[in-house]
């Protein structure tokens, strides 16, 4: 019987053994044949599949939106990568926006010289968004 084995496997996609029960466990990775000995044997194609995975995971992909993917892929759904890549574009655009705002609101912190939170809340040339954060916590709340 040929394949890989586990170690075999999960050195040459670059995870650890862990992963691999893990993903099965998730469905990602179909369960292997076992060997006449009980070892586990894993097809080459396994390999690419957990790059892929990774690679996904890395580009922001949640496990649970990689199989999702997968699944599309496997059955030529309508909605596939290219639409959910869109949609993650999306996401990651507005947290660049959002963590813009944020260094920009450190920086100007810094400038500023605040040092401690509660004087610096307190003082109306702070650069922290505490009055705005109020207000938002103040709508939210049901009357």
């Amino acid at each position: 019987m040929t394949g890989l084995r586990t170690g075999q496997l999960a050195d040459a996609a670059g995870v650890n053994v862990q992963t691999l029960r893990y993903y099965e466990r998730r469905g990602l990775l179909d369960v292997p044949r076992r060997s006449p000995g009980g070892h586990r044997l894993y097809p080459a194609e396994a390999v690419t599949l957990l790059r892929v995975v990774k690679t996904a995971q890395r580009l922001g992909f949640t496990l649970a939106e990689v199989a999702d993917l997968l699944e599309a892929g496997r059955h030529r759904h309508d909605v596939g990568l290219r639409a959910r890549a869109r949609e993650k574009l999306a996401e990651v655009e507005q947290r660049l926006a959002d963590l813009t705002v944020i260094r920009d609101t450190l920086r100007a912190a810094i400038s500023a010289g605040c040092d401690d939170l509660i004087a610096c809340a307190g003082s109306s040339c702070c650069p922290l968004p505490f009055a705005e954060i109020a207000e938002r916590n103040d709508r939210a709340e049901p009357r």
